[in-house]
């Protein structure tokens, strides 16, 4: 396949591409500056701009695009760049897409767990209703947008949840604290956390690449896990305790609306679609993720 990928240099799309490479498949890489290499092609989305022709005849263009939610406090200029690094680039691939002769046969957009707000120990499928909050609102506005892809296009929009990763992501902060035995829960610990490894989500997007699955699709491992048993079974791999709780109240003062939507909601999500289309994890189990993670696999 030829796959145009927006947002390849981030933790999720720098494994994705590799993983697509070694699949066999071509990578195009958008870049915002002067292409510096024959895998690059320019755009400006913030301006709208891109080339109709970059997507011409294209087999798939995936979407990772979206400042980092955790990297910096939720100021009101903040929470406007989280709205614009996502919205503007989707609407920029839907709109380039619309003036090809042949758009490519898939889009696939990514959104995120957030979608569903805070529900507790609510079960989540695909087909649950969206909760409130600024996360939510984002993914809502996100979907939509990826949805003016031209008929035909088949849209999909994965809904992707915690990542694990052994540098990065969810764990670049937590791993280092467990490792000198300084980290533990954060809040009451029983907020639910969709949680996958950064394989799974790259070989995720590579299998809706082939599968007929459109729309929402919910990116997580089977086993529900909440705060308490994910650091709990991470400090285990790293035969480190976990005692120091970091309690709400205190995450609240530091982090503001952050710390109720980023750390402190929680969403059992269930990937039903991946599963009943058979899709297969590398590491399905807690264990199996904290193993890999913490390089004990």
């Amino acid at each position: 396949m030829r796959i145009i990928m927006a947002g390849a240099s981030g933790l999720i799309g720098s494994d994705m591409s590799a993983h697509l490479r070694s699949g066999g498949h071509e990578v195009l890489r958008l870049v915002r500056r002067a292409p510096a290499a024959a895998d690059e092609l320019r755009w400006d989305p913030a301006a709208g701009q891109l080339d109709p022709a970059h997507l011409e005849g294209a087999d798939a263009v995936i979407n990772l695009s979206g400042a980092g939610i955790g990297d910096r406090p939720w100021t009101r200029r903040r929470i406007d760049e989280l709205f614009r690094s996502r919205l503007d680039p989707t609407r920029t691939l839907a709109a380039a897409m619309a003036q090809t002769e042949q758009p490519p046969k898939v889009f696939i957009s990514q959104s995120g767990s957030n979608y569903y707000g805070d529900r507790g120990a609510a079960v989540l499928r695909e087909n649950s209703p969206a909760g409130t909050g600024i996360m939510a609102k984002i993914c809502q506005e996100w979907e939509a947008a990826a949805h003016g892809a031209p008929a035909g296009v088949r849209v999909v929009t994965p809904r992707t949840g915690v990542v694990l990763s052994r540098s990065g992501g969810a764990l670049g902060r937590l791993l280092p604290l467990l490792r000198l035995g300084l980290g533990g829960p954060l809040g009451n610990g029983r907020q639910c956390w969709p949680w996958i490894t950064l394989p799974d989500v790259s070989a995720a997007f590579s299998f809706l690449l082939d599968t007929p699955l459109s729309g929402p699709v919910n990116v997580c491992a089977p086993e529900t896990a909440d705060v308490n048993a994910l650091v709990s079974r991470l400090a285990a791999a790293l035969h480190r305790p976990a005692v120091f709780r970091v309690p709400a109240p205190v995450l609240r003062l530091v982090m503001g609306k952050l710390a109720d939507e980023l750390l402190l909601g929680s969403q059992r999500m269930e990937p039903a679609l991946l599963a009943e289309a058979g899709f297969e994890w590398q590491h399905p189990s807690l264990a199996l993720a904290a193993a890999w993670a913490t390089g004990r696999d």
